[in-house]
């Protein structure tokens, strides 16, 4: 069930209308339901996954309360992970392997026949996966008392707004507002009807605009001009950030207008003056997990120089890994943890700045310092995007011709101004809500939400007959 569908505006109508009139019981037994219907209308039989990390989560949670002996602790928390990553390895990556294996043995001059398995990838299984594992690993390391409600913890998995795509809530926040009575406001209902238009804004006026350019100049970039491919370079950087931050934005306003709070996923990562913050700022629920879950039992920085940058880079490989099945995925998380690394070597020491300057001269260093970070993270997009490696070099070289360099497609131009505009306004106001927050008096509120929903109208009308899915939706 995509967010810009017409089957999901009559989904969450119906849930939105009968969910208020319900006590708290009731209501997490009704969202529990309709976050199944919902992940099982793409394919039912996928919800039996989804029901078994539900299941084995929530019973190794409880055991880990009664087990005080560090070895039974252990092999609980092993448990969960064989079962969960065992799933997502197997849906996800066993045809990656094999194919990878296969090549690697017929470059060594054997004849392999190794079978391949049409396996269909479930969607959002990277998200609730990892979801899920957070709670069992957080009550392993004893900062979570688990809960003895499963209709509570079975929602904290499928919650069905963030369920395929994030943000992956941790329990710590999540679970005590399901178990809670919850009110909801009239601001409550304001702010989210506001980002579920901001979100709508983001996907379908910006990112689905720029999905045919980006995709035509990807699918052939030998036969295009620098200036071209500098278009499908900047187009994307800005598909994929408008596409997901979209979809984070309208997961926040359902479930604001159920009273749920979840967390926000990114914080104008482009206005980021080094990689170390950009990666504090885009998908901020992944990058937090993987420092928690991953960089840190590592060794994370506390065991000397040479095994700090080695974490770095063997998390961000496993990141890009996560993205997807292929090795530029892989690649594209190796050249983020090298950047990090280098980041580390350059400004070792040194906390990230959160102010911004006060002088003209920090203006142009800061300037500097964002069109430097934004040009290494639209490079590396370029491996995320294209099909594999090869095409990607391919790309690159294309670009270093500087062969009309200046022919940049003026729709791409004119969704990265917007797309800046609106990022710099949320840093000026601080808040990702502000149209709720900062404008007055409430005519103008109105007037600029009015203008985003006929934005919204008139980009779905030229889109008429297509619809894109989110680009977050295959990992």
């Amino acid at each position: 069930m995509l967010f810009n569908s017409l089957v999901f505006f009559g989904f969450t109508t119906i849930v939105l209308l009968v969910y208020p009139r319900l006590r708290l019981r009731r209501q997490n037994i009704f969202l529990l339901i309709a976050s199944y219907i919902f992940y099982g209308y793409w394919d039912w039989r996928f919800t039996f996954l989804l029901l078994t990390s539900t299941l084995v989560d929530y019973w190794v949670g409880k055991l880990l309360s009664i087990n005080a002996a560090a070895k039974r602790r252990r092999s609980l928390l092993i448990l969960s992970l064989l079962v969960n990553l065992g799933i997502l390895g197997f849906f996800k990556y066993f045809n990656f392997f094999i194919g990878s294996a296969a090549y690697f043995l017929s470059s060594m001059g054997f004849n392999p026949n190794i079978p391949v398995l049409r396996v269909i990838l479930p969607v959002g299984i990277s998200f609730y996966t990892f979801q899920s594992l957070s709670y069992t690993i957080d009550i392993y390391k004893r900062k979570l008392e688990p809960t003895d409600n499963f209709v509570d913890f079975a929602l904290f998995v499928s919650f069905f707004p963030q369920l395929v795509a994030g943000p992956i809530e941790r329990a710590r926040n999540l679970l005590p507002q399901i178990s809670n009575a919850r009110t909801v406001t009239r601001a409550d209902m304001w702010i989210g009807i506001n980002l579920v238009l901001l979100g709508y804004f983001k996907k379908i006026v910006i990112a689905d605009t720029l999905a045919p350019i980006v995709d035509a100049v990807f699918s052939n970039p030998q036969v295009h001009s620098s200036g071209q491919l500098l278009s499908g370079i900047l187009g994307f950087s800005f598909q994929i950030y408008a596409d997901f931050a979209g979809y984070s934005d309208i997961a926040r306003g359902v479930s604001r207008m159920m009273g749920f709070r979840i967390m926000e996923n990114f914080n104008a990562p482009y206005l980021s003056r080094s990689i170390k913050e950009f990666w504090r700022r885009w998908h901020i629920s992944l990058s937090s997990w993987l420092r928690d879950y991953l960089y840190i039992p590592l060794g994370g920085n506390r065991k000397g120089k040479a095994r700090t940058y080695l974490n770095l880079i063997v998390t961000m490989l496993l990141g890009g890994l996560w993205h997807g099945a292929a090795w530029h995925f892989v690649l594209w998380g190796f050249l983020h943890g090298v950047l990090l690394s280098v980041h580390r070597v350059l400004h070792r020491g040194q906390e990230l700045t959160t102010s911004w300057p006060t002088t003209l001269l920090g203006w142009i260093r800061d300037g500097t310092r964002i069109i430097g970070t934004f040009i290494l993270v639209s490079i590396a997009w370029v491996f995320f995007r294209s099909p594999d490696i090869t095409s990607a070099i391919t790309y690159l070289r294309g670009m270093l011709r500087f062969e009309k360099i200046l022919d940049v497609s003026p729709v791409v131009l004119f969704a990265t101004l917007l797309v800046v505009v609106l990022d710099i306004v949320q840093t000026a106001t601080g808040s990702h809500t502000w149209i709720a927050d900062c404008i007055r008096p409430a005519i103008l509120r109105y007037g600029l939400s009015q203008l985003l929903l006929i934005g919204i109208l008139a980009a779905s009308v030229a889109h008429l007959g297509t619809l894109t899915p989110f680009i977050y939706f295959q990992f």
